[in-house]
């Protein structure tokens, strides 16, 4: 999966496998309290539902380009810089805040860095002209603290990050409009044009950030394309074996191939995303060629997947650990050569190099091409355009909501200018030095006091700039461009819809039955049964909630 808190040169030694997990995986709900008797009534529109988004909500895109990419985006694919830039561009001139003092809250997959003589924040907060005071909590419980300050409109911080996967149950219907800043009267439309490096933002990102038909939120824009089925190339050469996959049969033959016991290695991982992958399950919703709504447990892909990833454990050639469902060491193996194959986010690839290279210089993971179950024209759906975002505090003081805005497109800077480089690697002499080919070489103090803050607020365009590991950014960036010839957007992609409570677990227990039938101890019967279940559930009834919402568009 693909993410980008470390996408900085120095790619600083943090855990993020929870982190790059979860971008990869989507949402994990958390509980609050509702907020209407704490606000007096909810302003944000409908109980349940989608508000389209009016012309002059979304922010009018009008790209800038600081440095000019190697290998340019492709249909929205990742731009590639193989070189750094020369020379750095200052995109804000003057620090834009008046001195005033503000809060933050945000997640870290790591060491919360200390507040005090932390010389990165100062340096941060110079560029700023304001200071931003992180509340910072630990990312793997960060939805448990968000739902306890979200359920006391006076606890909330001025700035609060919020990722998809913690969105909270009723966040559209009666939290963000009685928490936090709407928008819209400030970066809708052309007024976003006073924010350049927020106008620089695309457009998906900003459509994914409208809630009840306003703009609320200020992206972390996501890639296209999120995951991938790697394999270790420098293994395979090893054993002389250039692999030609162009279907789920042909990755099934070569995982035969390499597996041997004996020496202590395994085909593959479990491959249940792989195969959802191969076989294009839709994320959530397809349309039948009547032009209804088919869930994606319902569908034939879905049913394609689970047989074909049940005939890869019933082979032989998962490893044992991975058949006994200990997802966490995955990775580990992967690495180590124990197996071969492997699905894993884009951002595990320079992840990787970075943990291997040096012990490993011959370390090479490589994604294969896009292939389609049966042989035929693959098909990619397009990830979410936005996977964390952040929202302002309600505030009548129109000044103050300019002036974080104002922090916000000093924060959005692209690749190229000296923003970026200040807020990604810190303060050169302080947080890094260079090597003879010019990179940036962290100190020790980085690992301490430089952790990924900022751009949980708010962050420019992707851009992949990991010069540092020879042959990557045009390895991955022309993968990317390849595949994104197969991307296609799956239904209401880019839409905040929020659904009735009531069908929030429906389809829980499919995340149980994937497992077993993929390892044999249920069957396709099982799968018949689990549907008809979830239809009676409340599945058919979420069907025509969401059938409503098509028809109206």
């Amino acid at each position: 999966m693909n993410t980008r808190t470390d996408r900085r040169l120095m790619d600083l030694q943090v855990d993020r496998r929870s982190f790059l997990g979860m971008l990869a995986a989507g949402a994990a709900v958390v509980g609050v309290p509702s907020l209407l008797s704490a606000c007096g009534g909810s302003s944000a529109g409908p109980t349940t539902g989608y508000v389209a988004a009016g012309a002059d909500v979304i922010p009018t895109y009008v790209p800038i380009e600081y440095a000019k990419p190697d290998f340019p985006s492709v249909n929205g694919s990742t731009p590639g810089f193989a070189t750094l830039p020369a020379e750095l561009v200052q995109s804000v001139p003057t620090p834009p805040g008046k001195g005033t003092a503000f809060t933050a809250m945000t997640p870290l997959w790591g060491t919360i860095p200390p507040k005090s003589g932390n010389q990165y924040y100062a340096a941060v907060d110079e560029m700023l002209g304001s200071t931003i005071d992180f509340q910072i909590t630990d990312g793997n419980t960060y939805g448990d603290k968000l739902a306890t300050v979200l359920a006391s409109s006076r606890d909330v911080p001025d700035w609060v990050c919020v990722p998809t996967w913690n969105l909270p149950p009723r966040f559209g219907s009666e939290i963000v409009g009685n928490v936090f800043q709407d928008l819209t009267p400030y970066l809708g439309g052309d007024k976003v044009k006073d924010y350049p490096n927020l106008a620089n933002i695309p457009t998906d990102a900003w459509r994914y950030c409208v809630f009840n038909g306003k703009l609320y939120g200020l992206p972390f824009p996501g890639e296209i394309l999120t995951d991938a089925i790697f394999y270790r190339k420098d293994v395979l050469d090893g054993l002389g074996i250039t692999p030609d996959v162009t279907s789920a049969q042909d990755l099934l033959d070569l995982a035969v191939e390499i597996t041997d016991t004996n020496a202590g290695r395994w085909g593959t991982e479990d491959l249940w995303n792989s195969a959802a992958i191969i076989f294009a399950v839709p994320p959530k919703w397809k349309l039948d060629d009547a032009g209804k709504l088919v869930h994606r447990v319902e569908s034939e892909e879905y049913r394609a997947a689970l047989e074909w990833n049940a005939s890869v454990f019933a082979a032989g050639v998962v490893h044992p650990d991975a058949v006994a469902d200990q997802s966490g060491d995955a990775k580990q193996r992967f690495q180590s050569g124990k197996t071969l194959i492997a699905n894993d986010g884009l951002g595990s690839w320079h992840e990787a190099l970075r943990d291997n290279l040096a012990s490993n210089p011959e370390f090479w993971q490589q994604p294969f091409a896009p292939f389609a179950g049966d042989g035929g024209t693959p098909v990619l759906f397009k990830g979410n355009p936005a996977n964390i975002f952040s929202f302002l505090k309600k505030s009548d003081d129109e000044a103050r909501i300019k002036e974080l805005l104002s922090l916000a497109d000093v924060l959005a800077a692209p690749f190229g200018t000296t923003e970026f480089d200040v807020v990604n690697n810190g303060v050169e002499g302080v947080h890094f030095t260079r090597d003879a080919q010019g990179l940036p070489v962290p100190t020790d103090l980085a690992a301490t006091e430089l952790q990924p803050t900022y751009i949980f607020l708010v962050d420019g365009p992707i851009a992949n700039t990991r010069v540092q590991y020879p042959g990557y950014v045009e390895a991955s960036s022309t993968w990317q461009a390849a595949a994104s010839e197969f991307v296609t957007e799956p239904v209401f992609f880019g839409q905040q819809i929020s659904e009735p409570q009531q069908y929030a677990s429906i389809a829980q227990p499919f995340v149980d039955l994937e497992k077993d039938i993929s390892r044999g101890r249920k069957s396709l019967s099982d799968l018949d049964a689990a549907i008809a279940t979830w239809k009676s559930a409340g599945g058919d009834e979420l069907r025509t909630f969401y059938q409503d919402i098509l028809d109206k568009q």
